[in-house]
């Protein structure tokens, strides 16, 4: 099998890409970046320049499968114009591959999208499973939204459609994890808020390999890409300070003061979601790391 990936260079793509070789899966990527551009047997690169519809339509020979990673990083201050960013980075990519395939007249049989839970509206009671239909009415909220009714346009040129929404991911060197604890490390951490809200969370090595299970396995529709335990923010905060062994004595810290140093952004440490994992599971999907503290022992 020969799968697709965009935003292969990123975080969790280079994850999917270790996972799709460990199963002798072959590898072709997009980058934007035409000194990332590699061509070994079972990993190759083509350039694509989303801004201006420029991509090379080789990539999709002897593809089946695409497995769509790209966005642009949403820790970044939002402002109006990195707004646009963000949701265009997302849309109009899919928008370009969709006129290459059929442009080209190529057959792909799956598509697995990245999404977020994001969409899932904040919430301390709910217990959001994938058939739920309210949207959240935050920036995010709405990305989501749009971005996974652009995936949905591959279904018209034949492709079944998989969407993954990812909770927070849990990664050594990159992501939420390492701003969560550089302040620790210094005896300076705490939880956001009232501290309750939850975090439906995951480990970089179970979502890449959900990735993976997920084109092996042809799923059709939308997934959680969350681990079956999430943690409201106070446990999660106590359970990284307890892995590293640094004391906790700091009061929580208020929104407000979030809000003046990261803006509209801020929403990211006080949402919540409390997500469940039960279809992965039921389609036989199993996590290495189910709970928090084994994952947390992992990473840090």
């Amino acid at each position: 099998m020969t799968v697709l990936i965009t935003g292969a260079t990123g975080l969790i793509g280079q994850e999917i890409v270790k996972k799709c070789h460990a199963e002798g899966i072959k590898v072709h990527y997009l980058t934007t970046s035409k000194s990332k551009l590699d061509t070994e047997p079972d990993y190759k690169g083509f350039y694509w320049d989303p801004d201006n519809n420029d991509i090379d339509h080789h990539c999709f020979e002897g593809v089946t499968k695409i497995i769509n990673m790209v966005g642009a990083t949403i820790s970044k201050r939002w402002t109006e114009s990195y707004k646009k960013i963000i949701l265009e980075s997302r849309t109009k990519t899919a928008q370009l591959l969709q006129d290459t395939i059929k442009k080209h007249n190529y057959k792909i049989d799956q598509v697995v999208s990245a999404s977020a839970i994001g969409i899932y509206p904040t919430s301390l009671i709910n217990y959001y499973e994938e058939d739920n239909t309210e949207i959240s009415e935050t920036f995010l909220g709405k990305v989501v939204h749009e971005w996974e009714a652009a995936v949905d346009d591959f279904k018209p040129l034949g492709a079944k459609v998989a969407k993954i929404r990812i909770g927070l991911v849990l990664a050594e060197d990159g992501g939420a994890l390492p701003e969560i604890v550089k302040p620790m490390k210094f005896g300076a951490g705490a939880a956001f808020g009232s501290g309750k809200q939850w975090q439906s969370w995951i480990h970089v090595e179970d979502l890449a390999a959900l990735f993976v299970f997920a084109i092996q396995n042809d799923f059709e529709g939308v997934y959680n890409g969350v681990a079956p335990n999430p943690v409201n923010n106070n446990e999660l905060t106590k359970s990284a300070a307890s892995v590293l062994n640094k004391p906790l004595i700091l009061p929580n810290i208020p929104k407000f003061a979030m809000k003046l140093v990261l803006g509209e952004m801020h929403i990211l440490l006080f949402e919540s979601q409390r997500v469940s994992s039960q279809k992965v599971e039921g389609e036989g999907f199993g996590f290495k790391y189910a709970n928090l503290r084994p994952a947390l022992e992992d990473l840090l």
